[in-house]
């Protein structure tokens, strides 16, 4: 398929375009970061959707997914819908509470520290080495 075709395939179907700057890839490294959590998923489609109402189907699923079941590393393994909610603050402290619990009963399959479940009020994604660049979670 050639570029302009692309194009008017695009624009026929009512998606505007998007282009990163050249050879960036950390452009926007939040999308960067959901797409290859989207393709990795099992339901990933192996064959093309059949038409633009298909496709946003699927990804309106993925979506609700992403943001109410799958838990993310970087705000402590909580989904984005409870730490909007404030959920997460009450979530980590259980957490917390059940690790030292667990440390208490049985010390000697401890090595070290309990993980830290200390709530975060800062998230950063893809920082620069060297840069501190923290910005601050709002609410969506």
């Amino acid at each position: 398929m050639k570029g302009a075709t692309m194009l008017a395939t695009l624009q026929e179907l009512g998606i505007v375009p998007s282009f990163s700057r050249p050879s960036v890839s950390n452009d926007n490294p939040y999308s960067e970061s959901v797409f290859r959590t989207l393709k990795y998923r099992p339901e990933y489609p192996e064959k093309p959707f059949s038409d633009i109402g298909e496709a946003r189907t699927w990804v309106n699923g993925f979506v609700q997914w992403y943001n109410t079941e799958h838990r993310h590393s970087g705000i402590k393994f909580t989904t984005p819908q409870e730490r909007h909610c404030g959920k997460d603050i009450e979530i980590l402290a259980k957490r917390k509470l059940v690790y030292k619990q667990a440390k208490l009963e049985s010390p000697s399959r401890w090595s070290g520290d309990i993980k830290n479940w200390d709530h975060i009020k800062e998230v950063d994604l893809n920082p620069e080495k060297g840069k501190s660049e923290i910005k601050e979670c709002k609410a969506v």
